[in-house]
């Protein structure tokens, strides 16, 4: 396992699966969700910008990282329940949420069903769930990527023996490649080529294709309103989603906006600065409630197998 100074780990149960989650900081707790095909370690550059005002909680997410991956379990509700109920094994009776990419899309839907139990969303790199139309029309070729990844036998196979196409997704995930940095990016492609979690992988994108886009095509996410403040950030550069896809969404929310900055999709690796001012400017700590992190209950004396490694 990657280690991050000042980042401690533990494993709690919920849904019936063992999660894996990384924790830093002392304050008002913030709940860090990755996107694909990342874990955990998306937000080390983060730790140490934020530990000092904020409790980090970063879990890797059903299917990731150092978490169990079952065989079923990765459509966007019952990954949204899944962070409901890590939420209560982690005793977190309310948290801001900051999710990337499919984590922030988890989020959206975990807000929608549980608004009492977040005070504020940050969405990184993802459209909301009432984009526009045509613009997601227009754009739909972006997204050309994951048609290889959804496809059974064929999506796990790319997964799994072909790194290299993994390693191109993160690259072309960034304006400026040079931002990562040795060994950071084989820590992801890596972590996705075990049998379990290549399966993972593949029905992540396939329940996305299976449910989600209908829901948003038919119009179906226009019944709900979002009472949670939120906030879209897009990298100027995003290969997957541009900002004339995010018009109209506000009229579904309480209070949401969406701002464009430099950088690509994957944010919090290549502009973790800029991600970190949005946040304290987003959470201010004055007057929150402070839930002290607890003492890991699972902290061993050396870390675990590597997830590639595991199935």
């Amino acid at each position: 396992m990657p280690r991050v100074d000042g980042v401690e780990h533990r494993f709690v149960e919920a849904r019936g699966i063992r999660f894996h989650v990384a924790e830093a900081g002392e304050g008002p707790p913030l709940l860090l969700v990755h996107g694909f095909p990342q874990h955990w370690y998306a937000w080390r550059h983060l730790v140490p910008l934020l530990a000092d005002r904020y409790r980090l909680v970063m879990p890797d997410m059903r299917g990731a990282g150092w978490s169990d991956a079952p065989y079923r379990g990765y459509g966007t509700r019952a990954r949204a329940a899944d962070l409901l109920a890590l939420m209560d094994a982690l005793a977190l009776d309310r948290a801001g949420l900051v999710g990337h990419e499919w984590g922030a899309w988890a989020g959206f839907r975990a807000c929608l069903d549980a608004p009492d139990r977040f005070t504020r969303l940050l969405a990184l790199n993802i459209v909301h769930p009432w984009p526009d139309q045509g613009a997601t029309r227009r754009n739909a070729w972006r997204m050309w990527h994951t048609a290889l990844w959804e496809y059974p036998l064929l999506g796990g196979a790319i997964l799994r023996h072909w790194p290299g196409f993994t390693r191109f997704h993160l690259r072309r995930g960034v304006a400026d490649p040079s931002c990562w940095r040795a060994g950071e990016m084989e820590e992801f492609v890596e972590s996705v080529r075990s049998r379990a979690r290549a399966h993972a992988g593949r029905a992540l994108h396939w329940q996305y294709v299976l449910r989600d886009i209908p829901a948003l095509a038919t119009g179906r996410f226009r019944r709900e309103r979002l009472a949670v403040p939120a906030t879209v950030l897009l990298g100027a550069d995003d290969f997957a989603f541009v900002p004339e896809m995010l018009a109209g969404g506000a009229r579904h929310a309480d209070e949401l906006d969406s701002r464009t900055v430099p950088g690509g999709h994957y944010l919090a690796d290549e502009r973790p600065e800029l991600v970190a001012a949005t946040i304290r400017e987003l959470f201010p700590t004055t007057g929150a409630t402070v839930q002290h992190r607890p003492l890991p209950r699972s902290r061993p004396d050396r870390a675990p197998a590597p997830a590639q490694a595991r199935t």
